[in-house]
């Protein structure tokens, strides 16, 4: 069995939330058995790992249910981003207060899963694309910004600026779909969606925590991958949205750029 493989407890990662060791080298905390094997497969059964971070809104629970899906509990408070029905049994998961959907593509927008969590009271924020596509919710342009329980929610860009598909389309054209940044007090975690190493993420630099896509081409490559972790400079980076992830390589590249991040591992589903 290759790569490293280090399981925690939500206590336990409460700790790597509140410190941040200024003169640590990148740093791998890996829960997938090969991550650099692209064969590599999740049962949708398998238990989720939740990380707990400090923020100055409270305590922060982050699950990377598998692909693109996030789960993200505070105070009380559950959001959901990009459910999808194939990663995990969304019926066994909470019920949603706030569901965020980045784009329409059907691996992010699932209504499957979204009617398995969702609730009178649940909000949606959505792009304009899912809201044409579903008939509802709260649509944040590329900029645009509100508020939930206190949490300031930004939409940013996502989109490609090299991969097409065979007719010179765009995967992802610009304007189309959404990321997300929630700001929680002073920390900011950034949900970069499916999108390249676009130049909007210098604006985002010094994130609290990123998640970034990799899986070619429909996002970035590996090179596209480090670059966009230097733009962005998160103190913890979780890749997600791949099947294949080689740690050493992107490790010593960030290394290399001096970047600090902790980088988090999880297993994905290979779809």
């Amino acid at each position: 069995m290759r790569g490293l493989i280090v399981f925690f407890t939500a206590a336990a990662l409460l700790s790597i939330g509140t410190a941040c060791n200024s003169d640590r080298k990148v740093e791998v905390i890996n829960n997938s058995a090969s991550s650099d094997n692209s064969d590599m497969k999740e049962s949708p059964s398998q238990p989720l790992t939740s990380d707990s971070y400090i923020t100055k809104l409270g305590e922060l629970n982050v699950t990377l249910v598998g692909h693109a899906s996030l789960m993200l509990e505070i105070n009380g408070k559950i959001i959901h981003v990009d459910p999808y029905s194939k990663v995990a049994d969304y019926s066994k998961l909470p019920k949603a207060d706030l569901i965020l959907l980045t784009h329409e593509h059907s691996d992010h927008l699932d209504l499957g899963a979204i009617e398995q969590i969702r609730q009178a009271k649940t909000r949606f924020i959505v792009s304009k694309v899912c809201a044409d596509s579903i008939g509802y919710g709260e649509v944040l342009n590329n900029g645009d910004k509100t508020i939930f329980e206190k949490i300031d929610i930004q939409a940013v860009p996502a989109y490609n600026i090299e991969n097409k598909k065979d007719n010179g389309e765009y995967y992802h054209p610009k304007g189309r779909g959404n990321g997300y940044v929630l700001t929680l007090g002073s920390e900011k975690v950034y949900i970069a969606g499916d999108t390249e190493n676009i130049p909007e993420m210098e604006q985002l630099k010094g994130a609290y925590i990123a998640f970034l896509p990799k899986n070619t081409p429909y996002t970035m490559t590996d090179d596209m991958f480090i670059d966009a972790a230097q733009k962005v400079s998160p103190v913890y980076l979780y890749p997600y949205h791949f099947s294949e992830f080689n740690d050493k390589k992107i490790i010593k590249a960030l290394e290399k750029e001096n970047n600090k991040a902790k980088l988090l591992v999880r297993s994905m589903s290979n779809l």
